[in-house]
């Protein structure tokens, strides 16, 4: 059986409409700040894929209005399953912009789990948004994505392993300034952005930085900006199992 649902969120960013479009509606834009590695064709009727851990997620896009609007679709699963995104972009007198973010659509018998999800995902997803606009301007970012299991561990004790790895204090405050060296890379030199029950992110002159921490798995979602990221997705990946064996 499947469920309607429909989030909508409405945020003000230090940046031009053109900015926020380069960001939501480009490929490299959308690497430098939510999931995966993205490819967008640049018309409605073509495709915006999302490439996360070796899955790939299509979407036709159903709205091509530059600086103004971008909507995608996924296609309808044989449950009736789907899920629409639609982003809004408004300019304000000095230079900063409103974008609207609605994502709408069925979700199936564990609707409730998954809305509380997304109902919680988006506003990280936002904020990162912004600190992406208000920190890397004009750059695009290179995204890790690491993924290992949990190995039996509670969300807390994964936690409490990942603020160890980092060296970071206990309780992990945002506003903290912290210097953590993660076996096998290189030292960074952060500020702790955000951290809730499920994430911590932290944002260093190289890059943004995501953990998240669930009962049964860990992952993180990077996106870096600086000169050297060959190889830096296997070796986060290496530090990720290797923190968690």
């Amino acid at each position: 059986m499947t469920h309607p649902f429909e989030i909508e969120l409405r945020t003000t960013l230090p940046a031009s409409p053109e900015q926020v479009w380069e960001a939501i509606a480009t490929g490299p834009g959308i690497d430098s700040w939510f999931m995966g590695r993205n490819e967008v064709e640049a018309r409605e009727g073509g495709i915006a894929a999302m490439s996360t851990g070796g899955h790939r997620e299509e979407a036709v896009i159903t709205a091509y209005e530059p600086r103004e609007r971008f909507a995608s679709r996924t296609a309808t699963a044989e449950d009736g399953r789907f899920m629409a995104f639609e982003y809004l972009i408004e300019g304000r007198d000095g230079g900063s912009t409103v974008l609207r973010v609605v994502h709408s659509g069925l979700l199936g018998d564990n609707w409730q789990d998954e809305y509380d999800a997304l109902r919680r995902g988006w506003p990280f997803h936002l904020h990162t948004l912004r600190e992406y606009l208000t920190h890397f301007p004009g750059r695009t970012g290179v995204p890790v994505f690491a993924l290992a299991p949990s190995g039996g561990r509670t969300a807390l004790d994964v936690r409490a392993a990942l603020a160890q790895g980092l060296s970071l204090p206990s309780p992990v405050v945002v506003g903290t300034q912290v210097h953590a060296e993660p076996a096998g890379l290189p030292p960074l030199d952060a500020e702790v952005v955000w951290s809730d029950d499920e994430r911590i992110e932290l944002r260093a002159h190289q890059g943004i930085y995501t953990f998240h921490h669930g009962s049964g798995m860990a992952l993180m979602s990077h996106h870096l900006f600086g000169p050297d990221t060959d190889g830096a997705e296997a070796a986060w990946q290496r530090w990720l199992a290797a923190l968690l064996s």
